[in-house]
């Protein structure tokens, strides 16, 4: 922001780098539908560059790009059920696809013209297109001279790193193209390292053959993923979102929850839950679900630092839940190599606790606080929600049941989904897509899909000189020896890491290094590896939250009007319990639900919840009346006991959760008489 403006709020009383956005009752309730206005689309651009696109003027280049968007929608998606090329051939044509799109809708810099395409970035385009012809006109000679390149392979090779690096760079930032850059620095010149990290050296030609003519660099798994998993649930959410399901969500959370006490939160939580497992987009879930349930909350009684602290915490756990989950999900079921409906199973419990421990401190903020919920008559009727767009869930089962119980694949899935729900949404005149709909939600599907490739695309450069340096045995190595083999200090070591490099990097590369690097070194202290992915999954999400570059908190403050960094911290204290849920699953794989019977799965999740309940009443010090600091600490060590699996610390955090709610029902009813 610059300094002007800061000057300006002061002056208004705000603090520096808040950006308020005032809204009508009419903005609310168009919000709510899913419509934002001018501003909100503003601030989205703002702190997500990924949203930071052109609006082309030129008429005859518009409607290329739409037509280009609907044709890349179409070949994902009629190769995802008939079978794709060469395995090489396709994931060529995917990245080039994604550059070409990129460089047409992600302009040079904030300079830039924002409304027409460059002439630079037509010769960027006829590079990217280069590339896959060379790829599908010399398929047999470039697999056959792998490690062996010639002059037009190593052209080509340096061709696609630079290509991909600024595309990234355009989309994401400086951090991810200039991390890939340090990699491509250790692999050149690693031989003049000391000690473990010094490896064997290799020459620009060896690196960029392993990025462009195999399946471990650029082209490798977290493309492959891109191009199919990613591609097809990013157009589910998008035809979802045609459909009208969005604002479902919302009137569903709103007729639910509306009317109990603190209902604005409950519902922001519901809503921006809901649209968070179809929605990978932290920032854009915030500022959609936001836009209405940040300024109810606020009418209620929360401040505004706690409301939009609501709204970035919920937003950001949309990606931990199932069905969909974020795209990381799909690449760890591949580096994994397991079935995503795996990974759903595993994820469920987690991911339900973490929404627990926001409601139940929502419900406690509010008894707190002594707020109520919103007039019965101001909230939609839940029955006529459900009969109006109930059909829209009808969607949602199918793609459960295709995943979980049908032994079909997940691109099938998909694919059957995505044509369940257009159809399904015909049943009704006010859900209906018209053939406009349709193809409007194929181009949003692509277009969306651009950034998540590209960083797909740029950490496979990562990725490659790790395999090729062994780079990441040698940290695994490290952060085992950093944390003297105590795996308590190993977690902690991994979750600085992730959160240091969520930070600059997008989610989903941030995870695929952690994975990449850190995960393996909890495996070699015993750790289950679904246990170890899901633990840098975690932290790799949250890094949403905490500041100081907290995206999510940020975008909610701008709707808000409160403080961003204040915002990032009660965003912290809100989700304190997702931050210990990774370390609760890791300790306690029951909770993952691995080699547990259903008994034992009960007892360790029941032990779990109340462990939460206990976490939410000593954060916010209050459960039936105001505690006191030590028995809030008291009530923290017996939700710590309570989280382990162990039998004899399950009964003294039982003892203790007793110890807490007589007597807060004792000081609870000694105020209520005093009071009488």
């Amino acid at each position: 922001m610059d300094p002007k403006d800061d000057d300006i709020l002061k002056k208004k009383g705000k603090s520096p780098g808040s950006i308020e956005i005032e809204m009508s009752d009419e903005d609310i309730s168009r919000a709510r539908e899913g419509v934002l206005t001018k501003e909100q689309h503003e601030l989205i651009e703002k702190l997500d560059k990924e949203a930071s696109v052109r609006t082309l003027v030129n008429p005859v280049i518009n409607k290329f790009f739409y037509a280009a968007c609907i044709v890349v929608s179409m070949y994902h998606f009629i190769t995802s059920y008939f079978g794709t090329p060469v395995v090489h051939k396709h994931r060529s044509l995917h990245v080039a696809m994604m550059l070409i799109l990129g460089f047409i809708m992600y302009p040079f810099g904030k300079k830039s013209n924002y409304k027409r395409v460059s002439p630079a970035d037509w010769i960027l385009i006829a590079l990217s297109v280069i590339v896959p012809l060379y790829v599908w006109i010399d398929y047999t000679g470039i697999i056959s001279r792998a490690g062996r390149p010639n002059t037009p392979d190593l052209i080509i090779a340096t061709m696609l790193v630079v290509l991909v690096l600024e595309a990234s760079r355009r989309m994401a930032g400086w951090a991810l193209p200039i991390l890939s850059l340090i990699f491509i620095a250790y692999g050149l010149f690693g031989r003049n390292l000391p000690g473990m990290f010094g490896h064997r050296g290799y020459t620009w030609q060896q690196l960029s053959n392993h990025f462009f003519a195999n399946t471990e660099g650029i082209y490798g798994s977290s493309v492959s993923v891109a191009a199919s998993y990613i591609f097809l649930f990013i157009l589910f959410g998008a035809v979802m979102s045609k459909s009208g399901m969005g604002s479902f969500f919302n009137d569903i959370a709103m007729a639910l929850a509306g009317h109990t006490k603190g209902g604005p939160a409950k519902v922001s939580v519901i809503a921006s839950g809901l649209l968070g497992s179809i929605n990978g987009s932290a920032v854009a879930n915030v500022v959609t679900t936001g836009a209405f349930t940040i300024p109810l909350m606020k009418k209620t009684g929360y401040s505004k630092e706690f409301a939009g602290a609501v709204e970035a915490t919920a937003s950001v756990g949309g990606q931990l839940l199932p069905p969909v989950m974020g795209a990381a999900a799909f690449i760890m079921a591949e580096i994994l190599s397991v079935k995503y409906s795996v990974i759903i199973v595993h994820a469920a419990i987690p991911a339900l606790i973490y929404y627990l421990g926001i409601i139940i401190q929502v419900q406690l903020r509010a008894g707190k606080k002594g707020l109520v919920g919103l007039p019965r008559e101001q909230l939609p009727n839940p029955w006529a929600v459900m009969k109006d767009k109930g059909h829209l869930l009808i969607p949602i089962t199918v793609l459960i049941y295709f995943l979980l119980f049908s032994g079909r694949t997940v691109i099938y899935s998909a694919v059957i989904t995505i044509i369940a729900t257009i159809v399904i949404s015909c049943l009704r005149k006010s859900t209906r897509m018209s053939v406009k709909d349709v193809l409007d939600a194929l181009a949003e599907g692509a277009k969306a899909t651009v950034p998540v490739a590209m960083a797909c695309a740029c950490v496979g450069i990562i990725v490659g000189v790790t395999s090729k340096t062994g780079f990441g045995l040698t940290m695994a190595n490290a952060i085992i020896a950093l944390g003297n083999k105590n795996l308590l200090f190993t977690l902690v070591f991994t979750m600085i890491t992730c959160m240091i490099l969520g930070m600059g990097v997008p989610s989903i590369p941030a995870y695929i290094i952690t994975a990449t690097i850190a995960a393996p070194a909890l495996s070699k202290l015993g750790i289950p590896p679904i246990a170890a992915h899901m633990f840098a999954f975690y932290f790799a999400m949250f890094a949403n939250l905490t500041p100081p570059v907290a995206l999510a908190a940020f975008a909610a403050a701008g709707l808000s009007g409160g403080d961003p960094m204040k915002t990032g911290f009660a965003a912290v204290k809100l989700a304190i319990a997702g931050f210990i849920v990774p370390y609760m699953f890791v300790f306690s794989p029951q909770l993952l639900l691995i080699d547990t019977g259903f008994l034992e799965g009960i007892r360790v999740t029941v032990g779990a919840c109340v462990g939460v309940f206990m976490i939410a009443a000593a954060v916010e010090g209050y459960l039936f009346t105001t505690i006191n600091p030590l028995l809030r600490i008291i009530s923290f060590v017996g939700a710590m006991c309570l989280i382990d699996s162990g039998l004899y610390s399950d009964i003294i955090g039982a003892v203790i959760l007793v110890m807490l709610i007589v007597l807060q029902r004792f000081q609870a009813q000694k105020r209520l008489t005093s009071a009488t």
